[in-house]
């Protein structure tokens, strides 16, 4: 997994473009600034959106190349973020100090999410925000017919809502749909696709 991901984020073009995702950038600009989560933030254009905010952000990825395009964008943007290479399961960051959490196209295997979704609530402080977009199981079928618009290819990795109220049990919800949208971000978010949004506040 990691190879296939630094062999994307190698190329000079970056593969989901630099602007944020439209549903995070629209959220998180509700919310006062504090200490952000952000994993799987690849390149780092939602991380970097954050940080213009005046968020204070904590990113990470398995991928030492999105590591890399990451840090040059926020130089670029004249804004600084902490950036790690890793995975999830073997991460640890202090128990109750962020204030949000950005999972956007945040895909983890069918057999980890759950289990990672746990760890990461452990994170998140009481009145925190977690705001959630990424691929529902009804996309399986836009994908097969439109490969250009992503996703995961084992439909146990897409999400469903009931999978997200299990796993985000204790928080209230400020949002919580299964979308049909058109995507445009970068070369391998084409096209019209469905998605889960969450907007939860930790209870």
């Amino acid at each position: 997994m990691k190879q296939k991901w630094d062999e994307r984020y190698k190329e000079t073009e970056f593969a989901y473009g630099t602007e944020p995702n439209i549903f995070f950038k629209e959220w998180l600009s509700k919310f006062e600034p504090g200490k952000i989560l952000m994993p799987a933030d690849g390149e780092g254009r939602n991380g970097v959106f954050a940080a213009q905010l005046n968020w204070n952000v904590t990113s990470f990825d398995l991928s030492a190349e999105g590591q890399l395009k990451a840090l040059k964008l926020a130089k670029e943007n004249n804004i600084s973020l902490e950036y790690s290479v890793g995975d999830l399961e073997e991460l640890e960051f202090e128990k109750n100090s962020f204030d949000a959490i950005g999972l956007i196209y945040a895909h983890f295997s069918a057999e980890a999410k759950s289990k990672l979704h746990q760890k990461l609530d452990t994170y998140l402080k009481s009145g925190g925000i977690i705001i959630f977009e990424a691929f529902s199981k009804s996309h399986f079928h836009f994908k097969k017919q439109n490969p250009k618009v992503g996703g995961p290819d084992n439909i146990d990795d897409l999400f469903s809502k009931e999978e997200i109220l299990a796993d985000f049990k204790n928080y209230e919800i400020l949002l919580l749909s299964e979308e049909e949208i058109v995507l445009n971000e970068g070369k391998f978010h084409i096209g019209t696709g469905s998605v889960i949004r969450f907007v939860g506040k930790k209870i």
